[in-house]
């Protein structure tokens, strides 16, 4: 689950939805209302919003407990419910219509930021083995120029870094050598035994000298 920021647990007093609004205006924008997917940039967006609001630490705190007869802490605790309010419902509000219905009955941040943690992020995982295997599986055909197969690709191994799985320049070159569609043997032969590794870039510019040669060569043979 995220870590959230230690932040300075301070008593509240009855200004705390003005400083709330002024701080909001102040900082950061509200983050994008999630829709099921991409929870882990929606819930990074989230946390550092409510962070900037001082409010981060609702996420993850229980109320305090209060002694018979101490007004102070009675005081404490009616702020810490205002504050812990505002942060349930910022949170809340940052949900789609149809995602708000099925989760605005869970009465407090704490419980609502891990349900959500729970359910969205086990379905993140989901997604990222999805995409492994969209990459493991992908096969180049010779009915397709090589080029726009190796931009599919590559748009694969970008969903892939940016959900922060991580595959070496070296390992991408020699998958992509691999996959080199049936017609291409000879070439991905002569690509796979050149002792000099090369960069997704240079393997890039070797693909597009050969295709537009196999291409010069077909014109000249009609």
């Amino acid at each position: 689950m995220t870590t959230i920021p230690a932040q300075t647990s301070t008593t509240m007093g009855p200004l705390v939805g003005t400083q709330a609004a002024q701080t909001m205006a102040n900082h950061a924008e509200r983050p994008e209302k999630f829709s099921g997917l991409d929870f882990k940039r929606w819930q990074q967006k989230m946390l550092f919003y409510l962070t900037t609001l001082n409010l981060a630490r609702f996420l993850t705190e229980s109320p305090p407990a209060i002694t018979d007869g101490d007004v102070q802490s009675v005081t404490a605790l009616e702020a810490w419910k205002h504050s812990e309010y505002l942060c349930r419902n910022y949170v809340l509000n940052g949900l789609v219509d149809a995602l708000y219905n099925v989760h605005c009955k869970i009465t407090t941040a704490k419980e609502l930021w891990e349900s959500l943690d729970k359910k969205y992020r086990t379905e993140d995982a989901g997604t990222k083995k999805l995409m492994v295997a969209r990459f493991l599986d992908y096969k180049m055909v010779d009915t397709k120029t090589v080029l726009n197969q190796v931009q599919e690709l590559q748009i694969i191994l970008s969903d892939i870094h940016s959900e922060g799985m991580t595959l070496s320049e070296t390992f991408q070159v020699a998958a992509m050598i691999e996959k080199l569609p049936p017609s291409w043997v000879d070439f991905k032969n002569y690509l796979k035994h050149k002792r000099k590794e090369m960069t997704v870039e240079d393997l890039v510019v070797r693909l597009r000298i050969e295709e537009d040669n196999r291409l010069a060569l077909k014109i000249t043979q009609q």
